[in-house]
């Protein structure tokens, strides 16, 4: 994990703990409540309060609402694979954006280069272009003095080790995606059983002492399902910036070997 990641990571877990700071004194103050639900005059309380905090404070007490609904603790877990899976992706766009040249462009400067000033010139404007279309390049260009086997060879490894760098971290990403829904699966099953728990308790079957279990149970796995979407999108959008980014050293390693071709005829 480089230190633009660590650094995203810390910014955003900090806006976290600023929200989680309020839902824990939130759930602080009202965990007895809380705890004994199975008194149907506590529940029609909390609802009325949750319906109040939503039309005064919009979104983000809705959300922190929900948040203390759900289990502050467990909903903790949700938020932290949102947090770190935000901070890979943000990191890997950062990077592959930075990357992006206008590889027709530089490649015709290459040319230029190559056939007026010479090999060495060409070499370094490669080295002085950042991203992976010029490194390549100048992977080919360090070989020019062998056999074009040899250099389509050359290239061809060292494209498959900037490919492993763009693809750097995307793991995480996935990893993320995966465990959001599971753990909010997970508090399906939790709220379950915390509803069977409310009915051996009671002694009872009714709505009243079913719905809080129920009610843990829909909104973390709505958490998870939410969680998973949005770093889907974000998953998805880096993929395709890797393909773009694949598909111009393709061409401008083709491209290259043109030009590689040309020079020696013409020596």
């Amino acid at each position: 994990m480089n230190k633009l990641t660590i650094l995203i990571i810390g910014m955003l877990f900090v806006s976290t703990i600023v929200i989680a700071g309020d839902t824990v004194s939130n759930t602080m103050l009202s965990d007895t409540a809380t705890s004994i639900m199975l008194d149907d005059a506590a529940l029609e309380m909390a609802d009325t309060t949750a319906v109040d905090a939503v039309a005064d404070g919009g979104v983000y007490t809705q959300l922190k609402t929900k948040f203390v609904e759900g289990g502050a603790g467990f909903m903790s877990l949700v938020a932290l694979c949102l947090i770190i899976g935000l901070a890979f992706c943000i990191e890997r766009i950062i990077y592959l954006s930075l990357s992006e040249i206008n590889a027709k462009k530089f490649m015709q400067d290459v040319e230029k280069k190559l056939v007026g000033e010479g090999v060495e010139s060409a070499k370094d404007l490669c080295r002085n272009t950042k991203g992976p279309v010029a490194s390549v390049c100048y992977q080919g260009l360090l070989h020019i003095q062998d056999n074009e086997e040899s250099i389509e060879r050359s290239i061809s490894s060292y494209a498959s080790v900037q490919i492993g760098n763009m693809e750097k971290g995307c793991s995480w990403i996935t990893l993320c995606i995966a465990m959001a829904p599971s753990l909010g699966f997970l508090g399906t099953v939790i709220g379950m059983v915390m509803a069977f728990d409310h009915i051996e308790s009671a002694g009872d079957i009714s709505p009243t002492i079913v719905a809080s279990g129920m009610k843990v149970a829909l909104i973390t796995t709505i958490f998870g399902i939410i969680t998973a979407l949005i770093l889907q999108l974000f998953y998805n959008y880096i993929l395709s910036k890797i393909d773009h980014l694949t598909a111009q050293m393709e061409e401008s390693a083709i491209t290259l070997m043109d030009f590689i071709s040309e020079t020696k005829q013409k020596a």
